[in-house]
Formats: C-alpha cells, sequence, structure tokens
C-alpha cells in the first residue's frame, strides 16, 4: 500500500470517530483502546464476530496500525483475549503451593468454564492449526507465557522444600493445566470444582499408597 492510499484509508475511517485532541497519541493508549474492543466482542459474540474493520471503526485505530502490529485476525483475538484474562489468572505467592495452586486453578477453571473465555480459547487453538501467525502468537504470548509463570511459582516452592528437589516442575505444570486443557478440549467429563482440587493433590501427595496402607482390593 502506497503511502498516499494509507493517508486515504486512515482519512476515511476518521470520518463519525470521535475527536481525540491533537497530536498522536501514546502506543500503549492505543493498544488500550484496541484490547479493550477485541476483549468485548470476543466475551460478548465470538471470534466470528471479530474483523479489522470492526475494531478499527470501534477504536478508533486505523487498519493500517491494526495490520502492522498483528499480521491476522487470530492473532488480535489471542492478545486481546489475553488481556482480557490476564488480571484474573494472576498466579499468586502466599508462601503456600497447595492453597496457591488450588486457587489459580480454581480460577482457571471458572473462567474456563462460567464465561465466554473457554469458548473463545478452544476457538483459538482450533483456528491456530491452520494460521501460522496464530499459532506463533499462541505460543509465545500465551502457553509459554502461562507456563512461565507456572514454573516460575513452582520453582519457589522447590527452593522452599515443599516440593522435592528432583522434581521437574515443567512436568507438574503440564499435568495440572494440561489436564483442564484436556477435558475443555475433549468434554467427556466436566472441569469442576472438585476435579481441580483432586488434581492438586494427587500431584503433591502423589498416588502410591501412604505408610501403613494397603493398596486397594488387597
Amino acid at each position: 500500500m502506497t503511502k498516499q492510499a494509507e493517508e486515504a484509508e486512515e482519512a476515511a475511517e476518521a470520518v463519525g470517530r470521535p475527536a481525540r485532541g491533537r497530536g498522536r497519541r501514546p502506543a500503549e493508549e492505543v493498544r488500550a483502546d484496541v484490547f479493550r474492543v477485541v476483549g468485548e466482542i470476543l466475551m460478548t459474540e465470538g471470534i466470528s464476530d471479530l474483523t479489522f474493520e470492526r475494531v478499527a471503526r470501534q477504536s478508533g485505530v486505523s487498519k493500517t496500525t491494526l495490520y502492522k502490529w498483528w499480521p491476522s485476525k487470530g492473532a488480535l483475538a489471542l492478545d486481546g483475549y489475553f488481556h482480557a484474562v490476564e488480571e484474573t489468572l494472576a498466579f499468586e505467592d502466599t508462601g503456600d503451593i497447595r492453597a496457591d495452586l488450588s486457587r489459580q486453578l480454581r480460577a482457571f477453571a471458572r473462567i474456563m468454564t462460567g464465561s465466554p473465555a473457554g469458548r473463545v480459547v478452544t476457538e483459538l487453538i482450533g483456528q491456530s492449526q491452520t494460521d501460522e501467525d496464530l499459532a506463533t502468537a499462541f505460543r509465545s504470548l500465551y502457553s509459554s507465557g502461562r507456563r512461565r509463570l507456572a514454573g516460575e511459582r513452582l520453582l519457589r516452592a522447590r527452593e522452599q522444600g515443599q516440593i522435592r528437589a528432583d522434581v521437574d516442575v515443567q512436568v507438574l505444570v503440564d499435568q495440572l493445566w494440561g489436564a483442564v486443557y484436556h477435558r475443555l478440549l475433549i468434554p467427556d467429563e466436566p472441569v469442576t470444582e472438585d476435579f481441580v482440587l483432586a488434581l492438586v493433590a494427587h500431584v503433591l501427595d502423589g498416588v502410591s499408597p501412604r505408610p501403613g496402607e494397603h493398596p486397594a482390593g488387597s
């Protein structure tokens, strides 16, 4: 697209927008407007109703700018989704790894099953199979980011002696969150609070018989 064409497009899109004052807005403010609009669309209507044209119109940000920052609709949707749930899924550190895991996984399960976010993330995972830009963004922004936060919290617990020194914390992450994603994507069984608490208990306590206990059926 030529510079003249870009300017013409931005001028056309500006028609009907509310005045925002003179001068270029900070990038952080522009992104915040985009994230707000994308999050609202995703959580109320789903990814199928998300378009660059609609986001540009409702956020007051030109399509040229949107395409410059997000190479595909999927990548744009993922970024908006991530910022919509980021605060709710923050990983606390109270010093008690069992309590922190239980709290975080319960919050995750509530979002995934009790809000449109669960439907949105399954749509994003599905689309990432054919959208390379979305797949890359999903790994770098969401999946890797969530794994890093969980891994850091589990490493601190290991340093504090709450987890054995020989435990691979990334395997623990897969055991816990992978089990929830499995039930979301293949819904043979529901994601319930009892399920989440059992996950944490089984991982932290192990499934071998305790000293003095007899194996079931013996």
